[in-house]
């Protein structure tokens, strides 16, 4: 295949955008220096070459009316954080008022709407804010029979400033209750350490009611106990307990509120763009510089800094985790726990980052391999200490195509190729891709001499379209792979060119509902041709459109580079199609064998985002299926003989019909009582499920004997390695899948 040199960042004409600016270009220019220009000026600028951008290159270009007003009033509200229990009903009415002319503000670059919007909204939250210092200095009776309604959705604006006191005095109360839940299964496992290890076991994919109440960050506070001896536990009251919990929750909207107050106007701008760009399709929207960065490292699995993972907490930004052969790990003196004080940029001052942004913090701490940044550090032992870590390539592993070898008592051998996401390095010519990586991965597995292979593509949200054509052109000899249309023009094919079949045996391809774009592409093209099954839950996210991205600022002229950086606009600009004709979007890709899903009741996927552009069909393009097609029925009928058989997967369906009627019944009880129910009822399912799980044999899953010997004297690489397996065997999917591509 020789696809690769026709790769494209971006197929907007940035000459376009320039045009469409050129009666704007004369707003500010001779501006020499960013403070100069007004915020209101800047964000102006921001939001004319957003819509020019809008208006010149995207699929399916709106009409600036009502209906688009409307479109952007509702996602902006929805975009506030819990907007509907900050706001009252007499804020909305004046949003109202305005709703009808966001479409000519817009056309004249005005912001009325949104700086209304963004006024009374931070003026609410600094209300709320009192009310819950004043709510929780107050016991809770959690034998009142009393509920609150969890979905933000379903809940009405306050009237009045008390009706929102009394919304929030509900709210504050089911966490605390969610809290004191906690609390009281944590002292009674310390007192009891031997029954409560016998009684309750916490597996990794547990799907619990608490979950669907997490606040922001707040999902790994440390409300579980240690194991202690029992001589050492002290017995508190349930109304200590209770004050505990009060405590904890304090903190957690501390944190919340803080957060919330550090956001800038131009945070809120962007969510206002954003507003506005959502309501052309989910998938087009404004990146903030910052954003932007942190896309192209999901997209490359590469940055530039020290290798560690941190986290916000009481104003203080914690190390969580040190990155494995990163610069801090090869450094060796940051440790997880280490509260970070103050960052220096070589021998420059230190710049104290206590009470800062994540992000803000995060960026000081980022730069360009070979620079030095000094931590200051305090440890856990409250000592302080200077560090100097020099900044390197940090490469994240699991972002990465990898593969193994799974091995059967029969001496069968099944390959095993799991692909996270399509990564590609767009920056750079001869950048690492997903299409070559997954080749050599099949070309290692080949020569393993595989009886079959299966290639994961569950979670994989997509990523590069040239990526996903190559990787599909491994399993067939040459054709057509995808059809792709621009906005008024005729379909174009995007086919395999190469007759070679890099592997020609048996081939699954498992999938769940959060597999899109470029997953559903392959996915696709594999059914079509009828050359592998395709195995996972009931269909797959339903994304059937294709991006580009572009940097604003190369649509601006010198004039403006006092107010760069802009950041980027992500612009749907095609729609992707099956071989067959059909689209994926909305409908997704139907597996050949469905199994069990935990939320496989629940609605997920594109037909569930806000204004996603429609599902259609074209001509179904020329192709040849392939000589030994799969026979899906057979496959199926086999699948559900042993589904039927296995205590696991009806275990699964189980979980998923409790979860369907928790999603349905949203409104819950501020009873204790009633609570601690509901928890050990899930907690008896996720009991269940692991013993289940613990009873299934477990499958006998190596590493490629190349890749093994190539990091034979790296315990980092080694160590990696045996986690990526041993996550795999007790995988009941995977089980079923290995059956399948034995079946076939």
């Amino acid at each position: 295949m020789s696809f690769r040199s026709a790769r494209l960042t971006s197929l907007l004409s940035v000459s376009a955008i320039a045009l469409a600016l050129a009666g704007y270009t004369t707003l500010h220019r001779g501006e020499e220096a960013r403070h100069r220009v007004p915020v209101s000026a800047r964000e102006e600028l921001l939001l004319k070459t957003v819509l020019a951008g809008l208006s010149t290159a995207h699929y399916e270009p709106e009409k600036l009316d009502d209906a688009f007003a409307g479109r952007v009033y509702s996602l902006y509200l929805k975009g506030l954080y819990k907007s509907q229990r900050f706001l009252l009903k007499e804020d909305v009415a004046q949003l109202e008022r305005q709703k009808n002319q966001i479409d000519d503000q817009v056309k004249l670059g005005s912001e009325e709407f949104y700086t209304l919007a963004s006024r009374l909204y931070m003026a609410r939250v600094k209300e709320v804010r009192g009310y819950c210092d004043d709510v929780l200095k107050q016991p809770f009776d959690f034998t009142k029979d009393e509920s609150i309604e969890l979905d933000d959705d379903k809940v009405a604006y306050a009237t009045s400033a008390t009706e929102s006191r009394e919304h929030w005095r509900k709210y504050l109360k089911y966490q605390v209750m969610a809290q004191l839940a906690d609390l009281v299964a944590a002292q009674e496992k310390a007192k009891n350490p031997i029954k409560a290890a016998k009684a309750e076991k916490k597996p990794a994919n547990s799907a619990t009611e608490s979950t669907l109440t997490t606040l922001p960050d707040a999902d790994d506070d440390a409300t579980e106990s240690a194991d202690v001896p029992a001589a050492e536990v002290k017995d508190k009251s349930l109304a200590q307990l209770e004050a505990d919990a009060r405590v904890k929750v304090g903190k957690l909207y501390t944190d919340l509120f803080r957060r919330m107050s550090q956001q800038s106007a131009s945070d809120m701008f962007s969510l206002y763009i954003n507003a506005i760009t959502n309501t052309y399709d989910p998938h087009t929207e404004y990146f903030p510089p910052k954003d932007k960065a942190n896309f192209d490292i999901q997209m490359t699995g590469r940055l530039e800094g020290i290798g560690a993972t941190l986290q916000e907490r009481d104003g203080e930004i914690k190390v969580a985790e040190i990155v494995p052969g990163s610069p801090s790990y090869r450094q060796g003196e940051l440790k997880s726990g280490y509260v970070i004080l103050r960052v220096a940029q070589g021998k420059q001052e230190p710049v104290s980052i206590e009470g800062m942004r994540l992000d803000d913090a995060i960026l000081l701490i980022r730069g360009k391999k070979g620079t030095e940044v000094r931590l200051t550090v305090r440890k856990p032992d409250a000592s302080q200490k200077v560090i100097s870590i020099i900044r390197d390539l940090v490469v994240i592993q699991d972002t990465y195509a990898q593969s193994a070898v799974i091995e059967q008592a029969d001496g069968k051998r099944i390959g095993y190729l799991r692909l996270p996401s399509f990564y590609a390095d767009f920056s750079r010519s001869g950048g690492r891709n997903s299409g070559d990586d997954v080749r050599k991965e099949v070309e290692k597995l080949s020569a393993e001499k595989v009886d079959g292979i299966v290639m994961d593509l569950r979670n994989n949200g997509g990523g590069s379209l040239q990526d996903a054509v190559e990787m599909s052109g491994l399993f067939i000899p040459q054709g057509p792979i995808v059809q792709v249309k621009s906005s008024g023009g005729g379909a174009q094919v995007l086919a395999d060119r190469d007759s070679r079949v890099q592997y020609a045996g048996p081939l699954v391809v498992m999938v769940n509902s959060y597999s899109a774009s470029a997953s559903e592409i392959l996915a696709a093209a594999m059914q079509d041709y009828k050359r592998a099954a395709i195995v996972g839950s009931s269909t797959t996210y339903g994304k059937g459109t294709v991006q580009r991205i572009f940097d604003l600022d190369d649509a601006l002229g010198s004039e403006f580079n006092a107010v760069k950086p802009f950041g980027s606009l992500k612009l749907t600009t095609q729609k992707f199609y099956r071989i067959n004709g059909g689209a994926t979007q909305l409908r997704g890709v139907t597996p050949d064998v469905v199994l069990p899903d935990m939320y496989s009741y629940l609605d997920q996927g594109e037909k569930e985002t806000a204004y996603p552009l429609a599902w259609d069909e074209i001509r179904a393009a020329d192709f040849q299926p392939w000589s030994k097609p799969v026979v899906a029925a057979k496959l199926k009928a086999a699948s559900q003989a042993r589904i039927a058989k296995n205590d696991e997967f009806r275990t699964i369906d189980e979980i998923a019909k409790r979860l369907k009627r928790q999603s349905d019944n949203t409104v819950r009880s501020l009873k204790l009582a009633e609570y601690q129910k509901e928890q050990a009822v899930a907690k008896a399912d996720n009991k269940r499920y692991e013993e289940i799980e613990k009873a299934l044999p477990a499958l006998t899953i190596r590493q490629l004997k190349i890749d093994r010997d190539a990091v034979a004297k790296d315990s980092i690489q080694l160590a990696r390695a045996d986690s990526f397996t041993k996550k795999l065997k007790k995988d009941v999917y995977l089980q079923e899948a290995v059956n399948i591509v034995r079946d076939l």
